[in-house]
């Protein structure tokens, strides 16, 4: 099951955080900061598609090196969190090469890409927590573990699942 019917799935499961107006809040969100960017729509998934990637690796790497629990504490802890989940996922030079690379396969200039990035971690973290189970509720975090099950086919990508969860609400409301 890719990550948007992860998404979907979620909103449907009462026993999970995702709801329509978490989800409408977090495309709000990204909208915002893209436009008052002056991104248009092509920009902008590419550009989360990159933070996407970005903070998959990050998470990734705390994974294999502290375990699954931990990341869910880092994406519950930190979503919605812009001015800690930058430095908690990526040291100032992973920033800074980060900012660098996104900025070169975008084509937006450095200062804009630097500007959006804590606000755009910190949105697709909280789309990650939304697969976290209600209080009072057992099992895993099902919209993280697609997100970091990089073995099933590695298209995991998170501006296509922002874009049809767009789409969703367009055709939905």
């Amino acid at each position: 099951m890719g990550l948007f019917d992860q998404i979907v799935s979620a909103i449907n499961n009462p026993n999970q955080q995702a709801s329509p107006n978490q989800l409408h809040h977090i495309l709000s969100q990204v909208q915002q900061v893209s436009g008052n960017s002056g991104m248009d729509a092509a920009t902008s998934q590419a550009l989360l598609s990159q933070v996407g990637s970005y903070v998959r690796s990050a998470l990734q790497q705390k994974q294999a090196s502290s375990g699954r629990g931990t990341v869910e504490s880092i994406v519950n802890q930190l979503s919605g969190n812009q001015s800690a989940a930058m430095p908690a996922l990526f040291s100032p030079q992973q920033q800074q090469d980060m900012v660098g690379a996104i900025s070169t396969r975008t084509g937006l200039p450095a200062g804009v890409v630097q500007a959006v990035l804590p606000g755009l971690v910190a949105q697709v973290l909280t789309l990650l927590q939304s697969g976290a189970t209600t209080q009072g509720q057992s099992g895993g975090n099902s919209i993280l573990n697609t997100f970091l099950d990089a073995d099933r086919d590695g298209e995991v990508d998170i501006g296509d699942a922002m874009m049809m969860a767009g789409q969703f609400f367009s055709q939905h409301r």
